[in-house]
């Protein structure tokens, strides 16, 4: 039997313009929006590098450079930091670039999250790979990367992380139809109507992904609005034989920050965890309530 190949790169995609959040995202990209005191990407990456991901590609643009620095060693700050004997914010600021290998790649080509994957191609070349949407969370026991990775190692199927939604939001994200009794994905379809959604179960920034389904982004055509989108690709793949699984978060939830409110429900979500200040803010919120 032929041994699963291990995984050790991440695309992450972060070259969205974040419109929704302007002005704040004027001068500062929206994966940099704080959830209490760590940027929303920051979470992304703990979360892949508990999973054992080694190198993370984060493709970008022009005025992403803050999103850079952060993972950048800051010498003045660091300097700053030791002199105030302030050692335990040294210890973490100086965690944050040694996490991992970062790679920086310009994207280029259509718009669509099919992009960002055909942008760092080379980097991950034949080989199995996971592929992250830059505000997307998943708030769980176990890093959801990490989840989906120890599946991988035992069937070597590409997948894909869902969660079911609202009926009247189904139209907001790609819509998963499985096999009957099975995780199996029978059909998928971006941002259908709500008459038209084959379900509930949403896909969300969370793919195994490999090779083949970057071949296939190579050779069709732009789909809903003009776009590439990763799953008119997935959708190939399993018209062909292949097969693509949905994964659920075990013990966990997908948070969006990708529009103020959701963003802000993360931000309180994950500021209810903290031993530091969730039992203040419960309160605060129980007082609040009109």
């Amino acid at each position: 039997m032929t041994p699963i190949p291990g995984i050790k790169k991440a695309i992450v995609a972060v070259a969205g313009a974040g419109t929704r959040f302007l002005p704040a995202t004027k001068t500062m990209p929206k994966e940099m929006l704080p959830i209490v005191d760590k940027p929303i990407i920051q979470l992304v990456v703990e979360e892949l590098v508990e999973a054992g991901i080694q190198d993370i590609i984060l493709v970008t643009k022009w005025d992403k450079k803050a999103l850079e620095d952060h993972f950048d060693h800051n010498w003045a700050l660091s300097n700053e930091l030791r002199e105030a004997g302030k050692l335990a914010q040294l210890e973490e600021v100086t965690r944050i670039s040694e996490m991992a290998n970062f790679v920086y790649v310009r994207q280029k080509g259509p718009y669509g999250n099919g992009t960002p994957v055909l942008s760092a191609a080379s980097l991950v070349y034949n080989e199995p790979f996971i592929y992250v949407w830059g505000d997307d969370l998943v708030r769980s026991e176990v890093s959801f990367t990490k989840q989906m990775i120890e599946d991988y190692q035992r069937h070597g199927h590409l997948m894909i992380g869902v969660q079911k939604v609202e009926r009247e939001m189904v139209n907001r994200y790609g819509i998963v139809k499985l096999r009957p009794g099975s995780s199996e994905i029978e059909k998928i379809v971006e941002k259908p109507s709500i008459e038209e959604a084959p379900s509930q179960l949403a896909d969300f920034g969370r793919m195994i992904l490999n090779q083949d389904i970057v071949d296939i982004l190579r050779e069709i055509p732009l789909g809903k609005d003009n776009e590439l989108w990763i799953v008119d690709a997935i959708r190939q793949y399993v018209e062909r034989g292949g097969i693509f699984l949905a994964r659920e978060v075990d013990n966990g939830e997908w948070l969006t920050t990708g529009d103020p409110l959701n963003y802000l429900k993360a931000v309180i979500k994950y500021a209810l965890d903290r031993e530091d200040i969730g039992r203040d803010l419960k309160t605060f919120l129980k007082n609040s309530v009109c």
